[in-house]
């Protein structure tokens, strides 16, 4: 049994993917290809966006992201302390100092009630400028924007949508990858639309923020790449990489409707037992990991491993316990939502192609 079953996933698009990889071969246009201009233009449309534009990565997305919103020294960036170490790095790595915020005790995105109260504490304190928010997509359950934007609204603050792990997830109709002033994903291969290498992209209806993300993936350039006007990186999605997410985008909205069936089944035989994801009315999640919480959470893994069941932790450290954040001197349990989640979540097999008999083996090792 895979946790992330990717062999099972390239038999199904077999001969629709090696056709796409064949043809890149023969084109001969290996970087910023045909490929990718189709598969900005196919993004756009999935998401409901003015402009989609792809990038090397997901870190890479989040760190172009608040170069184009001018982002650095000085400022304060809110994101959730749960989360993957990316969210932050990007902060830290644009000079920038990330700011904490505890999770939500059901959800496990980002609380709404502990941004406004980090936010407030910030301005107080008067020693950063409050500039902008990175609400991550947990797990694939979109963040509780119709609270989140707002809150940046009132506080004028610029919103990132972090949709790495919530791509194809929406709210109300409105798709991950829309909400705030730029959204970014990652085509990470476990990623529930993933390539088979590192990619990323970012989503906005604005042109400007449009028109200066396409320059700093390639070096800041400006009408030709001799005429650099402003210093960037070097952040292009390779043409066999957008070879093969179109083809996985084409068959994507029939693999989320297999993941929600694969959802389904262990909310029904997993719901009396553990703290199973919820999701909230008007929210569709894209399900990237199925999540339990169990205070016995060792002891349910090492279960599993004898079975030859695979589960993973996401994630053993918040962001404020991590050593490269030292410096900011964060206590523990100053997060106690998220150092709780920390302490007790696991995730079990989650993937398009689990079929009902790992899953009956799954739920009847771990009830």
């Amino acid at each position: 049994m895979e946790f992330i079953d990717l062999q099972a996933q390239y038999r199904h698009l077999k001969q629709r993917i090696d056709t796409r990889i064949q043809t890149v071969l023969d084109h001969g246009k290996y970087i910023m290809g045909p490929e990718v201009q189709e598969l900005e233009a196919k993004l756009a449309g999935y998401v409901g966006v003015k402009h989609a534009i792809t990038c090397a990565n997901g870190t890479d997305a989040l760190q172009l992201a608040l170069m184009v919103l001018d982002i650095g020294p000085g400022d304060a960036v809110f994101c959730p302390t749960f989360t993957f170490f990316a969210t932050a790095e990007a902060i830290a790595f644009v000079g920038a100092t990330p700011i904490f915020v505890d999770s939500d005790d059901q959800t496990f995105n980002i609380c709404p009630a502990d941004l406004e109260t980090k936010i407030k504490q910030t301005i107080a304190g008067g020693s950063l400028v409050p500039k902008a928010v990175i609400a991550v997509d947990l797990f694939g359950l979109p963040a509780d924007y119709p609270a989140i934007e707002p809150i940046c609204k009132h506080h004028k603050l610029k919103l990132i949508e972090d949709a790495a792990q919530g791509f194809g997830g929406a709210i109300n109709g409105r798709r991950a990858g829309s909400f705030g002033d730029i959204a970014t994903t990652s085509f990470f291969p476990a990623k529930p639309l993933g390539c088979y290498g590192d990619g990323g992209a970012l989503f906005t209806d604005n042109d400007a923020y449009a028109e200066l993300l396409r320059s700093y993936r390639v070096h800041g350039k400006g009408n030709d790449r001799y005429d650099n006007i402003r210093i960037g990186m070097n952040s292009r999605l390779d043409t066999i990489q957008a070879a093969v997410l179109l083809e996985k985008l084409a068959e994507f909205p029939q693999e989320l409707i297999n993941r929600e069936k694969v959802a389904a089944v262990y909310a029904k035989e997993l719901g009396s037992v553990y703290q199973t994801p919820r999701v909230p009315e008007g929210y569709l999640s894209s399900w990237a990991q199925y999540t339990l919480v169990a205070e016995n959470r060792d002891e349910i893994m090492g279960r599993c491993k004898e079975k030859g069941i695979p589960s993973v932790i996401y994630y053993a450290t918040c962001m404020h316990q991590q050593t490269a954040f030292d410096y900011l001197a964060h206590r523990n349990e100053a997060f106690p939502v998220a150092e709780r989640f920390s302490r007790q979540v696991f995730s079990l097999p989650m993937h398009p192609y689990v079929n009902e008999d790992d899953q009956l083996q799954v739920t009847s090792v771990i009830v």
